[in-house]
């Protein structure tokens, strides 16, 4: 056991409590733009907690990828060939970190970063936000799961 992989397991146990909250945050948001009159206000919280969701993960991955495959993606694509690195196996170094459901149902959320950056928020799609977010807690559940699983591999090995 490295102090590497100890300091890594417990990044990716502290980002996913905050996770966790940005989640509530993002049901919250929907739940006030779908059930008020000012639903605009409400639905940019919701695309913004979108927003920070993957952010967060983008962030775990990035330390896996630094501190324990020792090699980041780089060039125009690293977004998406980061979030298909953590779907690799790496031989002798580490099982895959998510299954390639939980990579696939991920990849939508990449692609609505994107929108929130370089979209005017009064141009959002309120079913699209809609969709995500009702898709966002199973998707966050399953994802947990496997990133505690590799958090318990890393500080075994």
């Amino acid at each position: 056991m490295t102090e590497r992989n100890l300091v890594a397991a417990a990044r990716i146990r502290q980002e996913l409590a905050d996770l966790d909250r940005v989640v509530a945050r993002a049901e919250q948001a929907m739940s006030l733009a779908l059930n008020s009159t000012e639903h605009d206000f409400y639905l940019d919280s919701a695309a913004l907690n979108l927003h920070d969701f993957y952010g967060g993960l983008e962030r775990i991955f990035r330390h896996i990828a630094a501190d324990v495959d020792q090699i980041v993606p780089g060039g125009p694509e690293w977004h998406r060939d980061l979030l298909e690195q953590m779907s690799i196996a790496v031989s002798q170094v580490r099982p895959s970190v998510l299954s390639a459901n939980v990579v696939k149902g991920l990849d939508e959320y990449l692609r609505f970063r994107h929108i929130v950056r370089n979209v005017y928020a009064f141009k959002f799609d309120v079913e699209r936000i809609d969709r995500l977010v009702r898709q966002l807690r199973p998707l966050f559940n399953q994802m947990r799961v496997e990133l505690l699983a590799f958090a318990d591999f890393l500080e075994r090995v």
